[in-house]
């Protein structure tokens, strides 16, 4: 056999299910052939050539590929190019207002501009950027900047009047238009439904820019070990055509990932692009136009908002306003005609859901088209799972839904939900992951790049230590171990996307797509696992990404 890769003197975490270690390994065809417990493999039955990579690890540690379970590429990819709305660099809306001004001065009068990040509670006036502060920062250009959670965006005057909406507009089911006290429109639009009246006049990339832009975003992916990635909303803001950007970046060589695609349900209806379309012939699209390098993932559906927005369907009110519980975005009775329809057609579905309320509803949902119509491991899933109570849980793993964890909010949210949203009690039960392990549910933890940052270390860090910015510790009982942490950004998630025979972990067979960390994670004291340096990406034998401080020997 010809070996086209050597991996030595490296600890290797195989993250198989005996936790079993080696020191070096070969690959042949983008496949592992073999693992060695020693330093230097026996390759007395092995053919080389000048071809051969020979990678000396120096003792770093090598780790199966991570697999991102839930984030958005594209979208990320994208808001790299617009203004940076985040904090702690904008302290105030004037800090925004700054830079909305300072682009408009460089863009043609009529010619968007387009920020994202924003996040009203941590911004000194404690409320949105709204119209009329917009105005005066770009008087003469349409402006557009999405909140941080995806789930809202503020625009100016001239954007409304671009997309026809004026103060008689009526807010559709699901999302409203922010008014002042005088009833006037604010330019703040609240949940996807309301932004949906505005995504079809936002500027379009042309295809090569679509390109480059998920290039962009692949290449920090691919920075952070990331091997696989699913795309969580393909047709969210600009429907078919994200689809087909995403296959022309993987066509064009510019996205090495490995890709799975959520397709949003509305191209599934009857008026959709996919009417009618099983999950079998979709997913045999999206193989021929690709070669066989984008899959389909799932169906994608939403069920409410984002807690921080006040939008999370809850079933007890926010801690801060007694009156807001949030709202269902589907009316339950044709929500679950929805699903079962699409779980009639073999699609496995995944559904947002951060309130426990927005659960329950996907769970009735889920459970009523798996009850009506069994399917022997359907492997539905809910996304986020943010308040998910011990029950709801329970209920999941009877009825075999998968879980995809949005952990990252107890870092970047914890306090605000603690202090303002939740409470407490119930903030200290966000992610839920002890629990989730107690009852063997399957499970994973996403970042939802760009809502936080992509790392599978941070998210890995926020699991065990479950550290809040403020630097409190927010549910101790609900941290879990650092093993089944990495186990949940790769053989789980492996598992969650039915590959679990062929990536997840470094055995004979399986795919060779790493991860090479300067440091082994299981050993590491625990407060640094989010700082590991990532020193190589590896995905079927190739090396996709090499960091430039410390190259592979």
């Amino acid at each position: 056999m010809k070996i086209d890769l050597i991996i030595k003197n490296a600890t290797i975490i195989t993250l198989d299910e005996s936790n079993t270690t080696a020191r070096s390994l070969i690959v042949s065809k983008g496949k592992i052939v073999k693992l060695f417990s020693e330093s230097e493999p026996d390759l007395q039955e092995f053919t080389l050539d000048a071809n051969t990579k020979v990678i000396d690890l120096d003792g770093a540690a090598l780790l199966p590929g991570f697999i991102d379970t839930h984030s958005h590429l594209l979208m990320y990819g994208e808001m790299l190019n617009f203004i940076d709305c985040r904090s702690p660099q904008n302290n105030s809306i004037e800090d925004i207002l700054l830079k909305v001004s300072a682009k408009a001065e460089k863009t043609a009068p009529g010619k968007w501009i387009m920020g994202w990040g924003y996040d009203d509670t941590l911004l000194e006036e404690k409320r949105h950027p709204m119209r009329f502060d917009l105005d005066k920062a770009a008087p003469n250009n349409p402006v557009y900047i999405r909140h941080i959670s995806g789930h809202f965006a503020t625009v100016n005057s001239k954007a409304l009047e671009l997309a026809g909406i004026t103060e008689a507009v009526m807010d559709p089911a699901g999302g409203f238009f922010g008014r002042d006290k005088e009833g006037m429109l604010d330019g703040v639009i609240h949940e996807i439904p309301a932004l949906e009246m505005i995504n079809p006049y936002l500027p379009v990339p042309s295809k090569e820019e679509s390109i480059q832009n998920i290039s962009k975003g692949a290449e920090v992916y691919l920075s952070q070990g990331i091997t696989t990635c699913t795309d969580a909303g393909v047709g969210l803001d600009k429907g078919i055509t994200e689809l087909d950007a995403h296959l022309d970046a993987v066509n064009s060589g510019k996205n090495p990932l490995k890709m799975r695609l959520m397709i949003m349900n509305h191209l599934l209806r009857e008026d959709g692009p996919f009417a009618n379309y099983t999950a079998e012939q979709l997913q045999a699209e999206l193989l021929k136009r690709s070669d066989n390098r984008v899959r389909l993932d799932s169906a994608k559906h939403f069920q409410d908002g984002s807690i921080q927005g006040y939008t999370a369907a809850l079933r007890e009110p926010y801690f801060s306003n007694s009156s807001e519980y949030g709202e269902l975005l589907n009316e339950q009775e044709a929500f679950d005609r929805e699903i079962l329809d699409l779980h009639n057609r073999g699609f496995r579905i995944a559904i947002h859901g951060n309130g426990d309320r927005a659960i329950e509803s996907n769970i009735k949902a889920l459970g009523a088209a798996i009850q009506t119509s069994p399917r022997d491991d359907h492997r539905h899933r809910i996304e986020h799972v943010q308040t998910g109570s011990l029950k709801d849980l329970e209920t999941m793993k009877e009825l075999g839904i998968a879980a995809s964890f949005f952990i990252n909010h107890v870092y970047f949210w914890g306090d605000r939900h603690r202090e303002i949203f939740l409470g407490p009690e119930r903030a200290a039960r966000i992610n839920p992951l002890a629990d989730a392990v107690g009852l063997d549910l399957l499970f994973t933890l996403h970042s939802d790049c760009p809502i936080t940052p992509i790392s599978p270390l941070f998210s890995v860090w926020a699991a065990v230590n479950r550290i809040t910015r403020n630097g409190r510790v927010l549910g101790e009982n609900q941290k879990i171990d650092v093993m089944t942490a990495l186990k949940s950004m790769t053989i789980y998630g492996a598992r969650l996307n039915f590959e679990e025979n062929e990536k997840g972990t470094i055995e004979e067979g399986k795919k060779a797509d790493f991860a090479v960390l300067a440091k082994n994670p299981l050993d590491c004291p625990h407060e640094e696992i989010k700082d590991i340096p990532i020193l190589a990406t590896i995905i079927d034998g190739q090396v996709v990404w090499e960091n430039k401080v410390k190259a592979l020997t």
